[in-house]
This record gives structure tokens, sequence and C-alpha cells, in this order.
């Protein structure tokens, strides 16, 4: 698969994940998307055909391994396959959010790491290289013995504040674990930062949830890479509020939203939530103080920075 680069031809393909972002991609670069069909048999298995030639083409797949996240892993690895078999010059997968990168280290006895097992399993199926956005855990990035590009969508995020204008803000981090991503998002808004240490009850003493930092009086924004079931973003507005803060906004890249999180953030005292479109929102998702803003340009670019041999990391900055 030597073959890839400036001259060879550029096809995307969409799996079932996030079919939206990966037409606005497509759109972006003035491309169709290539064209794929999904079914499953009976029993529940998978099968794909690719309807068109990718001979000689540098491919890339769009998919997101979020909810179903088995399924949609599977989908990835079928793809893969079918396109090693059909003779692509590259295959590139474009995972916008990578699932079980919070499973990255044994934490207990007896655990597995299957953050590393999907990347051996996604690497032995074929894949060339590796494009994601905000991954969890950024040592799965050396999981993989294929180039990995990590995107950021902090200058998405930090743009729509900076747009938004709000006054005397802080920048707080929901935990000590997410004090570089609020520094990151501190640094380019010109802020201060703030830290929720919140302490697990022992025995006969109770938790208790102190900041570190002046948020008195201030509009807070509370940020994570994940939107789970909602817990650390409800739980943390409460605590800013109650400790002094005026307001409270939230921002985080992937909105995984499973479980209770739609009711727990629409009950919430948090203004607004944004995330961004890395994995698609069903409509009862969709709610009113949930904004998603666009990766698509983001990635389109990298794709064509790949495609054509240029450097990815001016889009770090």
């Amino acid at each position: 698969m030597s073959n890839a680069g400036p001259n060879s031809k550029l096809k995307i393909f969409s799996l079932r994940s996030n079919e939206p972002l990966a037409e606005e991609i497509a759109t972006n670069m003035e491309l169709d998307l290539g064209k794929c069909s999904v079914s499953q048999f009976s029993d529940g298995e998978l099968q794909i055909n690719i309807e068109e030639s990718v001979r000689g083409s540098d491919v890339f797949v769009i998919q997101s391994t979020s909810e179903p996240v088995n399924q949609n892993i599977m989908e990835l690895l079928i793809m893969i396959d079918a396109l090693k078999r059909a003779s692509a010059a590259s295959i590139n997968v474009v995972i916008p959010y990578y699932g079980y990168a919070r499973q990255d280290r044994k934490a207990d006895a007896r655990q597995p790491i299957t953050a590393k097992l999907v990347a051996d399993l996604i690497e032995e199926a074929g894949a060339t290289r590796v494009i994601s956005i905000d991954i969890h855990a950024p040592q799965v990035q050396g999981f993989f013995n294929i180039p990995v590009d990590l995107l950021l969508s902090m200058p998405i995020l930090s743009k729509y504040f900076i747009e938004k204008n709000l006054e005397d803000i802080v920048v707080v981090s929901p935990d000590h674990g997410s004090v570089k991503r609020a520094r990151q998002l501190a640094d380019r808004l010109k802020t201060d930062i703030a830290i929720i240490d919140k302490r697990s009850p022992r025995g006969d003493f109770p938790g208790e949830t102190n900041i570190v930092g002046d948020i008195e009086g201030k509009t807070a924004i509370l940020i994570d890479d994940i939107v789970d079931t909602g817990t650390r973003i409800t739980s943390g507005t409460k605590a800013l509020l109650e400790k002094g803060a005026k307001d409270v906004y939230a921002c985080s890249t992937h909105p995984v939203l499973s479980g209770p999180a739609i009711d727990r953030i629409e009950e919430s005292e948090v203004k607004e939530l944004i995330v961004t479109n890395s994995i698609s929102l069903p409509e009862e998702k969709r709610i009113e103080k949930i904004t998603q803003l666009t990766i698509a340009p983001l990635v389109s670019e990298a794709i064509k920075r790949v495609h054509n041999e240029e450097p990815v990391s001016p889009l770090f900055d």
C-alpha cells in the first residue's frame, strides 16, 4: 500500500454511526460520499458492500465508535477488511469519537486494557492511519504502530466562547485530572482557572466538595472531554453555584449522553452545554440547553493535508 500520495484518488466513505458529519465533510471537500451499503443477516451478522471501485485510492472512512459501540466497531473492522481486499492504496479511518479509550490501563488486578485491544483490531484489519479528536487518553496514540493524528476541538470551543463575549469568566476543571484541558481553554480566553476538589466519603466521614480558585460572582465554564451520564457537569454546576458562581456554562467534545444524562442536564441549573458533533445526536437528545458545534471543517482540512502529504500539526494551533 505504498501508492498513496497527492496524485492518488481521494474517496470518503461513511458508515452508519455519524452520517450527517460525513456528509458535511464531503460537501466541504466538494466530493460525493462513496457508495457502500451495510446490511444485517437475521442472526445479526453484518455485511458490507462497497459499490464502486477503490483500487489505487486514498480512502477515508468516517465512523465514530459511539453507541451502539460494539456494532459500530465491527462495522469499521469489516469495512477496513473490504477496502483492503479491494486494493485501496491507503485506508485512513477517521474516528471522531474513539470508544473504549477510557479503558487505557489496568486499574485493578485481572482487568483488560481494552483501548489497546481495539487499536490492535483496527491495525490488524488493515488500517494504514487513524485520525481522531480529543481521545480521552492521549497515550492511546502509542497503542498503534501506524500513524495517528489526534485533532483538538479546543480552537472550536474557545472561538464559541470568545464570540459569546461573556464577562468576568473563570474556566473550571471538574477534577484534578482535567486541569491541563482547563488551562488550555483559559489561556485562549485569557482568564484564570479553578478546580473542583471533591473528596469521596470514607468510613464515618462524609464527602466534601471544595473549590480551589476564585469563582465568587463569576461566570464559570466547566470543561470536560466527555459528557456521559451528566453527573460531573450537573454536580459541578450545583457546587459552583453554592460556592458563589454567578452562572455556569459547560463544554465538552464528545456528547455520549447515556442513561439519564438528558434529564439531568434539563433539570440542572447549567445555562448551556456546548458540545461538538463528534457523535450524532438523535432528535430526543437535541434539547434547548445543548448547543452542537461542527468539527467538519477541522476534519476536512486534516483529510486534505494527509492526502496531499502535508503536515497536520498546524491544525493544533
